[in-house]
């Protein structure tokens, strides 16, 4: 039975509302809301040990001299408790007890408006007392103006535009989730400030977005304020304060004084697979220099400026990203995959250790690697000593990489295969296989992972003895299996092996 037709046969009972009452300038409750606290048997709202409540101060001039009113106090705040079930045990004990409270009032038919700032279900209060009688009473919720809406409004900045994501975090995550949650996206807001102030700031600074960043106080009630983040002592923060980085389509960061280059490895894909510092560093880029088909893996930005080209001009790419760094430009250059693995990291710093580009700032910024992706699709054929190579004699003779191939094949290395065929380049898989059948077993198990992460994805197990060349183009990884690589089908209706190399040596 749905809760609406439980609600439909049990016996009259009072009815229940969670009140939202906006931000604290009370002429910015709704009509709705002054209308269900006039008509109310029953006011509650939260308060601290002190007695004085935020949420009545608003509604003050709605309540009645008839009006039941119940003062739900918090046993603690933020202080420490010698509750024996600690800080939560306290406070949902209290919970409990205050919901029981107001089921008194709703058994007997009368009407509880539990008043709450902001919004009832937008980190307020009234959730506690909804997750608990909503379900066994008649209830209603009527929405307030959040404080997030509330400051963007006295900031006089839009929150977000267009595509853009906002993004709303409580200051009490650890700084880490912070950094990583701020860099990673468009827009901000972060609550709950007061004692976690110090730790938003540093958060703000590591990911780079303190000079967008804002501060407002008390938004639209007695004693607002508003300031540049930066400015903020965090002796003076209060509670009922948030942090605001605004859009950065309607408010675009100010021009770099000193240009820099990040190097942006983008993994193997699409977004799923960039981590939250890459993410940012795309965001924040004035420009995008890349081959074209990575660039079309990075979201188009109002204002960003792209330099697309083709997959064999890395030099001239690089040079191009730390010229516009030289004029002050924030550049960030795509590179799929992990940029220091036969990718654009290693051209951009060979460039820049030259004249005139030494003085530039280069940054490289980690990506998921092709060999990680498809080992992580296998099961673990990485999980002991490895070697990657490259099968590419584009730029360095065959005599080379038979030789290495020899190397690690003989050290009983899994190998991880990287650029193994193309159009131009169809004989080096099958000279690969000969070479290798010559130290490895037959059955030794080869994992082809073509397009990982992508809408053609594939991986597949084969028998070295079976890897036909045929089958294996630029978008292909190899991974050769060691002497102790095992390679089994297991009863997960995956229809396909599980590769994994074990970590312990037989001789060890």
């Amino acid at each position: 039975m749905s809760v609406s037709e439980q609600q439909a046969n049990a016996p009259e009972t009072g009815r229940l509302y969670g009140v939202g009452l906006g931000p604290g300038d009370p002429s910015l409750m709704t009509v709705r809301a002054v209308r269900v606290i006039a008509e109310a048997d029953v006011v509650a709202y939260h308060s601290a040990r002190h007695g004085r409540s935020i949420a009545r101060s608003i509604a003050a001039e709605h309540l009645r001299p008839d009006h039941i009113e119940e003062a739900l106090v918090y046993p603690v705040t933020t202080e420490s408790t010698d509750h024996p079930g600690g800080y939560r045990g306290a406070l949902d004990e209290f919970y409990e007890e205050a919901a029981a409270r107001l089921a008194v009032h709703l058994d007997a038919g009368r009407t509880v408006a539990v008043i709450s700032e902001g919004d009832p279900l937008f980190y307020g209060s009234y959730q506690h007392m909804h997750k608990r009688l909503a379900h066994r009473y008649p209830t209603e919720v009527i929405p307030g103006v959040t404080s997030v809406s509330a400051a963007a409004a006295r900031l006089g900045k839009p929150l977000a535009e267009a595509d853009e994501v906002l993004t709303i975090l409580p200051g009490t995550l650890p700084e880490e989730e912070l950094t990583a949650r701020l860099a990673s996206t468009d827009a901000a807001v972060v609550m709950k400030l007061g004692r976690t102030f110090p730790t938003v700031r540093r958060a703000m600074e590591r990911s780079g977005r303190l000079p967008e960043a804002c501060y407002v106080e008390r938004a639209t009630m007695p004693g607002e304020r508003t300031d540049a983040l930066s400015a903020i002592d965090s002796d003076t923060v209060p509670y009922f304060s948030v942090a605001v980085v605004p859009s950065r389509i309607a408010n675009p960061p100010q021009p770099a004084h000193q240009g820099e280059v990040v190097v942006v490895g983008t993994g193997p894909a699409g977004p799923l697979w960039l981590t939250p510092e890459s993410r940012g560093a795309l965001a924040a880029a004035e420009d995008l220099v890349g081959y074209t088909t990575y660039l079309d893996r990075v979201p188009v930005r109002p204002g960003q400026r792209r330099h697309g080209s083709d997959n064999k001009v890395e030099s001239e790419r690089a040079e191009l990203a730390l010229d516009l760094a030289r004029r002050g430009r924030r550049v960030a250059v795509v590179s799929g995959g992990d940029p220091g693995i036969f990718a654009m990291a290693t051209a951009v710093l060979e460039v820049a250790s030259q004249d005139p580009y030494r003085s530039v700032p280069v940054r490289v910024l980690p990506g998921v690697t092709a060999a990680n992706a498809a080992a992580a699709r296998a099961g673990a054929p990485l999980g002991h000593d490895y070697a990657v190579i490259s099968l590419s004699d584009r730029l360095k003779p065959w005599e080379v990489i038979a030789e290495r191939l020899r190397s690690a094949v003989a050290a009983d290395l899994v190998l991880a295969l990287y650029n193994p065929g193309s159009r131009s380049r169809t004989w080096q898989v099958a000279k690969t296989r000969e070479l290798l059948l010559e130290h490895r077993a037959p059955d030794t198990p080869v994992v082809l992972g073509r397009d990982v992460g992508g809408p053609e994805e594939s991986v597949r197990t084969v028998r070295l003895a079976d890897l036909d060349p045929t089958q294996v183009d630029m978008r292909t990884i190899l991974l050769i299996g060691s002497s102790q690589t095992q390679a089994v089908r297991r009863d997960d209706g995956t229809d396909r092996d599980v590769v994994w190399t074990p970590r312990r040596y037989p001789e060890a």
